[in-house]
């Protein structure tokens, strides 16, 4: 085999044949580096540094072969050495950089400038990016670009430089792995699809398993991430990568011995190679084990104190431990010591962002919030809290020892940046770390109608429990019982059966078990699919309290504090897996059948229901079927034949009475009814719909509107609450509010309101100020000069703050 069919043969995985055909007496410096870099992949080091001494004999200045000498260097452990080789090839490249002119030596001057401090922009700029344009077949340069993007965090340009280097190198399982890498923190199901291509050009590629075995690790197949491993570990049965994963996987059994064993096995070649300790530790925070995290992280940065990845990491625990001078100290570290790594900027640029956020303080909290949210609602944030507090505290028996700490962002990029250091994580409305809550404000969501009460109740839920099994839960357990409180504390909050996740129970291809429920998070094919995660996860936490009562789940997360493994405990507390798994199932199907359990739920073909007469057909052979029923409505509602649309629509709502979807069955009807003047009647169906759900915010407003003209203050009030529960930045609810206050004569809360009022964007302004000024006056506060001066300020001609004014200045 000539030198180029090898080259093929080692990107191939086949490590032995390379080594076999290397020559004994090499014409061309390319077969030792090939023959180490086999021997290197099969993790023999000490033997590929041999071959590559001897190389060097033969080719003493060859500059790729000196580099694969430091390397080796590095990772057998000879550290000195490795300097020491670091400083000759520094010599070396800026004596001879004129001679190393083909694109592989261009490539290694690169690599060598940013092992001594270069610049990356100007190693971009002077090696790779015109070595690429001069060489564009040359996968080298290509690697080497992702590779730079990869270490400075920047992984959407690492996902496009990979992208297009996977159109012009199809079968390279190099650069499959990089698009791999580049996905993984942002899209599992892209980064899986990209190593089952490496994998499939290179079976042997121990990157990718073990890229592979982390996502197994994410989604808690701790079964599929051993065989991942192992699969590594039968190419390179010395790679320190896999025997760290393996310590994970036994810290998260509980394993101590086996962890140990392991940790030890990984450092065995090189003893104080920091990347094994960063690579647990940053294992172990992704399972929200801050704590031993970040003992990891400094256990790595003894071993190297100028080991960035490890220090990035740390000032990231220490952030979601609530460490905050110290984490925000080494995250400016870390800034300052590589200025173009993107989380460590993003961290930096957030934390002068946030400078101006408020405290606001409580006996169990503190939470930070821009000065004009927190004017707003910061009041009513920490009320709910405590609430929440109180409730869950006393309900699982914890004495939380210190406050939790309640970050809350105006803007999405800022909440995403804190929460995961990169922009992006839309879906997402707040996270738990377990003493630091993160969370979008409604400002950071526009349009969206959750409510951020029962976000923040959600979250703090996780407090409690992560709290109480020491964060050592499974992400089914952790969000199943956030959920389950949810509703606990307002029937109408979390996630609740409709009728797509009813379909989704009873499709065996849809359905998780129990065993399968954390994997569900991880690689859902669609926000819906995540949404019934939640749901799903919160069924299972329902059905194990309510038959085995809250004292046996009690004691589920008090094992799982000692680091019984969850199939395990749930063993001993509740029924062995493989039972839950066959009994949930049978419940969940009981559920999911009782939901309109006299409707007809097939679904018909979009063309069958795409005009009334279409829908009418249809219903005239299925008079049950819902789609048929609610796209029939839709039709006559569209052409404005309000009294028609209400039968179908009513029939409907007496099949399956449960609907909760804000703009379903319930407001088409409320629709009809308000077109037709029947106001009674359109009353009675939104308040079914507002008890249903709490996003009907146009159910919500109508019903302010109508008690207000009804002068029926009380539900009023009822009703603008929970329109500020979801959005506590419009005007609209605090003006009914303060109306209604001032109706019923509760002087106080009427000024709290208009006072809310006036810090917002408002048309009304000089009316605000008026009405504030008149309450404040019936109090006999001298503030109320002010605001009907204010009022005229803005209106001059506005009489009755003149005749105001008169009875303030002249009794």
């Amino acid at each position: 085999m000539d030198a180029d069919e090898v080259k093929e043969k080692l990107i191939a995985g086949a490590y032995e044949e390379v080594i076999a055909a290397a020559p004994k007496e090499p014409d061309d410096a390319a077969w030792p580096l090939m023959q180490a870099e086999a021997l290197a992949a099969l993790g023999r080091w000490k033997e590929a540094k041999d071959v590559i001494e001897k190389g060097i004999e033969r080719f003493n200045n060859d500059l790729e072969l000196r580099f694969a000498l430091y390397e080796a260097a590095r990772q057998t452990g000879v550290s000195d050495e490795a300097k020491r080789r670091l400083d000759e090839l520094d010599r070396l490249a800026g004596s001879r950089e004129w001679a190393y002119r083909s694109p592989s030596q261009r490539v290694a001057l690169g690599r060598i400038a940013l092992l001594v401090g270069a610049d990356p922009k100007k190693v971009l700029e002077l090696f790779y990016d015109p070595t690429r344009k001069e060489k564009p077949d040359y996968r080298g340069t290509w690697l080497a670009s992702g590779d730079l993007a990869l270490e400075k965090n920047d992984f959407a340009l690492a996902s496009r430089t990979f992208a297009t280097a996977a159109k012009k190198f199809s079968e390279d399982p190099d650069v499959w792995f990089g698009l791999a890498r580049a996905f993984a923190p942002s899209d599992t199901r892209e980064s899986v699809a990209a190593i089952e291509k490496a994998l499939e050009f290179n079976p042997r590629h121990v990157g990718a398993h073990l890229l592979l075995a982390e996502h197994h690790i994410d989604g808690e197949r701790y079964t599929e991430a051993d065989a991942a491993i192992g699969e590594a570990l039968k190419t390179n049965p010395h790679s320190p990568e896999a025997h760290a994963l393996r310590a994970v996987l036994a810290h998260l059994r509980g394993d101590e011995a086996n962890e140990k064993l392991a940790k030890a096995t990984a450092l065995q070649q090189w003893p104080t190679n920091p990347a094994v300790p960063h690579l647990i530790g940053r294992k172990l925070s992704q399972k929200y084990r801050f704590a031993e995290g970040a003992a990891l992280q400094r256990e790595a940065l003894k071993f190297d104190a100028a080991f960035l990845p490890a220090k990035a990491q740390l000032a990231n625990d220490l952030l979601r431990l609530g460490e905050d001078g110290e984490g925000w100290k080494l995250a400016e570290e870390v800034q300052a010591a590589d200025p173009y790594d993107v989380i460590a900027f993003n961290l930096v640029t957030l934390r002068d962002a946030i400078k101006g956020f408020r405290s606001l303080e409580s006996e169990h909290f503190t939470v930070r919030m821009s000065p004009h949210e927190a004017d707003v609602y910061g009041d009513r944030v920490l009320a709910l809290l405590e609430r929440a507090h109180d409730t869950l505290s006393a309900k699982y028996g914890l004495t939380l020892r210190q406050k939790t700490i309640v970050e809350i962002f105006d803007d999405q990029k800022d909440f995403a940046i804190r929460t995961f250091g990169l922009p992006g994580g839309a879906g997402y409305l707040g996270v738990c770390f377990g003493r630091v809550i993160t969370a979008n404000s409604p400002a950071a969501r526009p349009g969206s109608t959750s409510s951020w009460e029962a976000i923040l109740w959600h979250e703090f839920t996780h407090v409690i429990t992560l709290t109480l099994t020491k964060n050592k839960m499974p992400r089914w357990l952790s969000e199943g019982i956030s959920v389950f409180e949810e509703r606990q504390q307002r029937g109408n909050w979390g996630e609740q059966m409709k009728p797509r996740y009813r379909a989704m129970i009873l499709n065996d291809e849809e359905f998780t078990p129990v065993s399968r429920l954390s994997n569900a998070f991880m690689r859902p094919k669609s926000p819906v699919h995540l949404g019934f995660a939640y749901y799903e996860s919160s069924l299972v936490v329902e059905w194990l309290i309510e038959r085995f009562g809250l004292e046996k789940m009690k004691a589920l997360l008090a094992d799982l504090a000692r680091g019984v493994e969850i199939n395990a405990a749930l063993a001993t507390h509740f029924a062995s897996i493989e039972t839950l798994d066959d009994e949930f199932a049978g419940h969940a199907r009981r559920l999911a059948n009782a939901v309109g359990p006299q409707v007809d739920w097939e679904k018909p073909k979009p063309r069958e229901l795409r005009t009334a007469e279409s829908a009418a057909q249809i219903l005239a052979e299925k008079p049950t079927n819902y789609d048929a029923i609610l796209s029939y409505a839709e039709h006559l509602l569209d052409a404005k034949k309000w009294a028609e649309a209400k039968e179908p629509l009513q029939k409907l709502i007496e099949l399956y009475p449960e609907q909760r979807d804000a703009d379903g069955a319930y407001a088409m009807l409320a629709k009809a009814q308000r077109e037709l003047g029947e106001i009674d009647a359109e009353v009675a169906t939104l308040t079914k719909l507002a008890d249903l759900t709490p996003e009907a915010t146009d159910a919500f407003a109508r019903l302010a509107q109508i008690f207000a003209e009804r002068a029926d203050w009380l539900k009023v009030l009822d009703y603008t609450a929970r329109l500020q529960a979801v959005n506590p930045l419009a005007p609209d609810p605090h003006r009914a509010a303060a109306e209604a206050h001032e109706a019923l004569g509760q002087r106080d809360a009427a000024i709290a309101a208009y006072r809310t009022m006036l810090r917002l964007d408002l048309s009304d302004a000089p009316e605000v100020h008026f009405r504030l000024a008149r309450l404040l006056h019936a109090n006999r506060d001298p503030a109320a000069k002010r605001e009907v001066l204010l009022a005229l300020e803005e209106a001059p001609r506005f009489r009755a703050a003149h005749e105001l004014l008169l009875e303030i200045t002249q009794p």
